[in-house]
């Protein structure tokens, strides 16, 4: 039977649930059991797709096309495996299936409630997304006091009847305030969401408590001594989570691993460790994350940054993961600067090793981000486009190198006469915005004497067993394969390069390093570069949604050591 660790939070969110979640699921792992995790959100939207990154910061891709909270990309990276969409459960997917449900007759005539049929829908879910996994992390988002968190706890709840305590273990994360005028850490706001998650019919086996600072030992006792736990189940989880030149997530199992959290957790579900945990690579990578030998300065010229007063830079957050990454096994610190398309000023840009476009939609900041390329390439700086990026790379090759001084793409100005980049003739009808992109995992088909053939093959990312990738026709979009050459890539994007436009710029040295042929043979291209640039390489795809601390995505990789390489 799968065993069920449950996690929620307290007092805010955004308080650190899903970096939690995937710490304990990696520490289970260690010991041998397989993991899954499931994020729900409680928001009405059936997906992430149509939200904007400054409403709820970076839309993560799954390969079989989902668009999910960015929690998900934490999953994946800790426990390197691929999750599905199924595993995100919103509000909104709930209720619509079973109106759905009801308008068909499905119920036979049966009046359907908010008690039982909604939490049954929650835990069937739940199950099917666990199968065959021994443990299932789900992490409920926002905090036990949101309205629309009831129908979830309540499920969780029913699950509990239906399995048995000793199969389930539930997890709060609650913040500790220290306010300025006080300077104390302060407990109410954890005990207060202790009640509520009691008034859910929920105790708490474990509480992390996220703060400025470690939690001592009289708050510690007052929280232990508030919901009848003992000492060693409160586990202080501080801001401060590294110790040398930067701060990463990745150290936070090790952490944990110190106060035997892993060991706490197997007791509790009643489980006996299968393997004993080699932390030593992990340990390692870390190490060069927070004490690198070398150091290098990236500008991240975007334009999802500004929210208000603040700054969010959750938007990218999967590329600034992947730049860590590739880091880690350079020995390379990497310093990410965050650019604003629209405000920065060119000659600052030549004192970066590297410069980076990241992917995005409309007509914001574009003209911008087409001047940070275009000071990339005639510089000589290290270049990494992503999605827009290499659109918008191809759009400034296009105007600059070509003589096409109009070039555009046609998402920003549909009367350009030369739309380098076009929509998709069965996307130009589309009325509904969500789930209709170019979404998932692609195969591409990679030019061997090009530098992108090299970094995939140097990092092991070739599909090189061509029967083995036609049996994943179901969850990837394989196309036709012509080539053995095929690498796997997640998507998210409307528009394509324009064929009419190719010839004209591989002419004038573009090199179009990889390419997918669609089933009625249409070649959309994935992957550019510059020969005799430093490092000039751009990719329709997401490469950061694959990107793992012990397998760094490659175009990350070489991106990285082309910066760290000085003139």
């Amino acid at each position: 039977m799968t065993k069920y660790i449950v996690v929620v939070g307290g007092v805010i969110s955004g308080v650190g649930k899903g970096v939690a979640t995937a710490s304990m699921g990696k520490m289970l792992q260690k010991h041998g059991f397989s993991v899954t995790a499931l994020k729900i959100d409680p928001y009405l939207n059936c997906d992430a797709g149509t939200m904007r990154p400054t409403e709820h910061g970076e839309v993560w891709v799954t390969d079989n096309g989902g668009e999910i909270d960015q929690d998900l990309g934490n999953y994946e990276r800790f426990l390197g495996i691929g999750i599905p969409k199924e595993n995100n459960i919103t509000s909104g997917q709930i209720y619509k299936t079973l109106i759905d449900k009801e308008r068909k007759g499905d119920f036979l005539g049966e009046t359907v409630q908010a008690i039982p049929h909604v939490p049954d829908e929650i835990k069937r879910r739940v199950k099917v997304a666990s199968k065959d996994f021994d443990i299932a992390m789900i992490e409920i988002g926002g905090t036990v006091g949101d309205y629309e968190n009831i129908p979830f706890l309540n499920a969780m709840s029913s699950l509990e009847k239906d399995i048995g305590k000793e199969n389930i273990i539930y997890v709060l994360v609650s913040y500790l305030p220290v306010p300025s005028h006080i300077e104390e850490m302060k407990t109410k706001p954890t005990q207060l969401a202790i009640r509520m998650l009691r008034e859910a019919g929920i105790r708490p086996d474990l509480v992390f408590c996220r703060g400025q600072t470690t939690l001592d030992a009289i708050r510690k006792k007052k929280i232990s001594d508030y919901s009848n736990l003992n000492p060693e189940d409160v586990i202080s989880m501080p801001d401060v989570i590294g110790k040398g030149t930067a701060n990463t997530l990745y150290v936070i199992p090790l952490n944990l691993d110190e106060e035997n959290l892993d060991l706490k957790v197997l007791e509790k579900l009643h489980l006996m460790p299968k393997t004993k945990p080699d932390w030593s690579e992990w340990r390692d990578l870390v190490n060069k994350i927070t004490n690198p030998k070398d150091q290098v300065k990236i500008a991240m010229v975007g334009k999802y940054l500004n929210v208000g007063k603040f700054t969010l830079k959750d938007s990218y957050y999967s590329i600034s993961q992947a730049l860590q990454h590739a880091g880690a096994h350079l020995n390379v610190g990497v310093d990410i600067e965050w650019v604003d398309a629209k405000t920065f000023d060119e000659n600052d840009l030549k004192e970066y090793d590297g410069i980076l476009i990241p992917g995005g939609f409309g007509s914001s900041g574009v003209e911008g981000k087409i001047r940070a390329i275009q000071v990339a390439r005639e510089n000589n700086i290290p270049f990494l486009g992503l999605c827009y990026g290499m659109q918008l790379a191809l759009i400034e090759y296009a105007r600059n190198v070509c003589g096409l001084q109009f070039a555009n793409t046609m998402e920003v100005n549909n009367k350009t006469p030369y739309p380098i980049i076009d929509i998709l003739d069965s996307q130009k009808e589309v009325t509904e915005k969500g789930g209709t992109m170019r979404l998932g995992a692609y195969a591409a088909i990679l030019n061997p004497s090009s530098k992108t053939f090299q970094l995939y093959k140097e990092t092991g990312r070739l599909e090189t067993d061509k029967q083995q990738v036609l049996e994943l026709k179901e969850e990837f979009r394989l196309g036709k394969l012509e080539s053995e050459n095929v690498i796997l890539e997640r998507h998210r994007h409307r528009y394509e390069v324009n064929p009419k436009f190719i010839p004209n710029l591989v002419q004038k040295g573009i090199c179009f390093s990889g390419h997918h042929i669609r089933e009625d043979g249409t070649k959309l291209m994935e992957f550019i570069e510059l020969p005799d640039h430093k490092f000039f390489m751009a990719t329709q795809a997401h490469p950061e949604f694959k990107s793992r601390l012990s397998d760094p995505a490659p175009l990350f990789l070489g991106f990285i050591r082309a910066c760290n390489e000085k003139n």
